[in-house]
């Protein structure tokens, strides 16, 4: 019988990405082949080194701009939609007392609060970026101012005619505006805070892979040229030199500028931000205070806490007390004042906050004089002493709530002042350091490549 023959297996073809290998690994065994291997590594370190370094300064960057030109902004409109509301609710419940006699100036003023809440939500709204939370309260306190002036309006028709309803009305729309517009408004401001505090963050945290490739990009040249030295006993390569400088260069920048913007933000915040809020609070607690003064009257003890007292002067009594703290002396440690004037770094600044706080005095000592008149039963006496002519509390309180507004004007400049400098330390830094990682790389390109030269 005749034998069959087997063909012998045709072995596979092998890929390109194994030859590829293969001719690496052959390459390697050999010092020109160990020196481009050497070149593109470096190459793409110091160029990732470059990228990287860009790419986090830019972010940093945007972070710092919108702390100055969005967060602080939108944060500084939310504390005025609040004061604009309580400043709106304290002149209503001043222009009530006023009874038929009520003030031009009193409407204007009222008007003009009810406006700025209004433009200050539009602008708001325009702002929010997308945030479900903030478009919401917006939304909200949208909703509500109407239906709050409609109140006061009703209340003030009913107080002309003289009727006794138009106090139910007011102490209804006051309901409002605590339980449900000063909360929103109070839940915008803080949003847009706590969105400033991110940016903040943002542009302070360090950038810490720009820093692991640079010491990483820096470390292998190093490398290099300790590798170049004992193979020729030449001291310097050129082209190493000159991307080791370039590295060097981005990697001190970096750490120089980032640590100037952390300081001059550093410094906006604990001497700009944080005084702001700590004024803006102040004045919110001398519109609440000055409120509830005025509904002591208004209401004539028709509401009551818990335990029986006025729930008005409780009101105004603690909020005083935030305000000031306790007693008739100085500020205490933990009181608005006691911070706003802790936190202030010059005199321009603790200077106001100081006549703030003896005017806040003189409102005590003139609304303990309205009380005792009130107490003993003389009515239009204690009216006079809260919204007259004749030293009244409203005089106290306007002078309190000007001095506050000095004081937030020297820190908003403060605040400008700081973070301008922060933001401008990183000022050219992504485009330097990624035009420097190009030098670089073309550095070790052209080192390596003069080495190679030697063996042709």
């Amino acid at each position: 019988m005749p034998t069959s023959s087997v063909s012998p297996p045709v072995p596979g073809r092998r890929t390109a990405w194994a030859e590829g290998l293969d001719e690496l690994r052959a390459a390697a065994t050999t010092e020109p082949g160990r020196l481009r291997v050497i070149g593109a590594v470096l190459a793409l370190l110091v160029v990732v080194f470059g990228a990287v370094t860009a790419w986090q300064v830019s972010d940093r960057a945007a972070a710092a701009d919108d702390v100055v030109e969005r967060s602080q902004p939108l944060s500084a409109d939310a504390a005025s939609i609040y004061r604009s509301l309580a400043d709106a609710d304290t002149t209503a419940a001043g222009g009530f007392l006023a009874g038929g006699e009520e003030r031009r100036t009193t409407r204007e003023r009222y008007a003009a609060d009810i406006a700025t809440a209004s433009e200050l939500l539009v602008k708001a709204s325009a702002n929010t970026r997308g945030s479900d939370a903030a478009g919401r309260l917006i939304s909200r306190l949208s909703r509500q101012l109407p239906r709050y002036a409609g109140l006061v309006e009703t209340a003030r028709t009913n107080n002309r005619q003289g009727l006794p309803l138009g106090g139910a009305y007011l102490r209804y729309a006051n309901e409002q505006m605590r339980t449900e517009l000063l909360p929103a408004a109070r839940a915008l401001y803080d949003a847009e805070t706590g969105r400033l505090s991110a940016d903040y963050g943002a542009a302070k945290a360090w950038p810490w892979w720009a820093l692991a490739s640079g010491v990483v990009a820096l470390g292998v040249l190093g490398w290099a040229q300790r590798r170049h030295y004992r193979r020729t006993n030449r001291v310097l390569n050129r082209g190493l030199v000159a991307a080791s400088a370039a590295s060097a260069a981005v990697l001190v920048w970096l750490v120089a500028g980032h640590a100037m913007a952390r300081s001059g933000l550093s410094e906006s915040y604990e001497h700009g931000a944080r005084s702001l809020r700590v004024l803006n609070e102040a004045r919110i607690d001398a519109l609440q205070a000055r409120g509830d003064e005025n509904l002591t009257l208004v209401a004539r003890g028709a509401v009551l806490t818990k335990d029986q007292k006025d729930f008005y002067e409780v009101g105004f009594v603690s909020g005083m007390t935030d305000l000031a703290g306790a007693g008739r002396g100085g500020a205490a440690a933990g009181s608005r004042l006691g911070v706003a004037a802790a936190l202030a770094d010059d005199e321009a600044g603790r200077r106001p906050v100081r006549e703030a706080l003896s005017h806040v005095r003189e409102w005590q000592e003139r609304h303990a004089q309205a009380r005792a008149a009130d107490d003993r039963g003389d009515y239009e006496q204690a009216v006079a002493k809260v919204i007259g002519t004749d030293r009244p509390t409203r005089e106290s309180f306007d002078r309190v709530d000007a001095e506050l507004q000095r004081a937030l004007v020297h820190e908003q400049g403060e605040f400008r002042s700081a973070a301008d400098g922060g933001r401008g330390a990183f000022r050219g830094l992504a485009v330097g350091a990624a035009v420097l990682g190009v030098l670089a790389a073309v550095g070790a390109v052209l080192g390596i490549g003069r080495r190679l030269s030697e063996y042709r």
